[in-house]
């Protein structure tokens, strides 16, 4: 099945920012800036709810393939990865069959969402990641990674390439990907045929349904540590950190 959805070749990797020579001033000159930021903050805060509420509005597309996935308790169908709930989110981890690791930008963002599966299975939502490697692979970097979050392998099904959605004539000439966006001429490839994407589905009466994608930086704002970064003075600060992020257990032999 070809859903027929663009996708991206790129793992999520935030634009530069500019240096910014940030002035020195007074507790009144602060207060009075705090107070001008809050009002496109709180603007920021009612567009992000109007956002939100249109995504839910999307139109849903009914899935009639059953697709198969490896699981630590056996193959299950897509409807089964529900798991008694009515919604589910597949992050799509960019891990194949010929890479030896997985794609550290997608480490980064999963460890940040290992956290969060108590909180969203109480909410009936299920969240499971879905890649390409051997079950036994990903079991391997899932405990290296101290990580309890599900983790199936779709590498015998089109699952990844419906939903992730591309084609080799997509990346050949750059059409289609992430929903036909110019950003497309900037794609860099980090993994050969792996992409990053998140997608949601519900379940109802037995039927699956797709509701919504996203790629690349449609799943910044879903990392916390992005956002508690945009809140520091020195931001992201990629520029001044080459190599970052790396996978949590690398950061110390990067300053051994």
């Amino acid at each position: 099945m070809n859903s027929g959805l663009p996708g991206s070749l790129i793992c999520n990797t935030p634009s530069e920012e500019e240096n910014v020579d940030t002035p020195t001033g007074t507790r009144e000159q602060w207060f009075a800036a705090r107070k001008e930021l809050l009002e496109d903050e709180k603007e920021l805060t009612r567009r992000s709810d109007e956002l939100a509420k249109r995504r839910r509005e999307l139109p849903r597309v009914r899935i009639d393939e059953p697709y198969a996935f490896e699981t630590n308790e056996g193959t299950k169908t897509l409807a089964e990865l529900f798991d008694g709930r009515s919604q589910l989110i597949v992050y799509h981890f960019m891990h194949g069959p010929n890479t030896p690791d997985g794609c550290p930008g997608c480490t980064f963002a999963t460890d940040t969402f290992d956290g969060t599966v108590a909180h969203l299975n109480a909410h009936d939502v299920t969240f499971v990641l879905a890649s390409r490697s051997a079950l036994q692979t990903l079991n391997a970097y899932k405990q290296r990674m101290g990580w309890s979050i599900p983790w199936v392998s779709c590498g015998g099904s089109d699952f990844n390439r419906d939903f992730s959605a591309w084609t080799e004539e997509d990346r050949r000439d750059g059409t289609g990907l992430n929903f036909g966006t110019p950003a497309a001429a900037a794609i860099d490839v980090v993994h050969d045929e792996e992409l990053m994407a998140l997608s949601v589905f519900v379940l109802e009466d037995g039927v699956v349904y797709h509701t919504y994608t996203c790629y690349d930086r449609g799943t910044d704002v879903l990392n916390g540590t992005w956002q508690l970064l945009d809140r520091t003075p020195k931001g992201r600060d990629e520029g001044a950190m080459p190599g970052w992020p790396r996978r949590k257990d690398e950061y110390a032999q990067a300053t051994a």
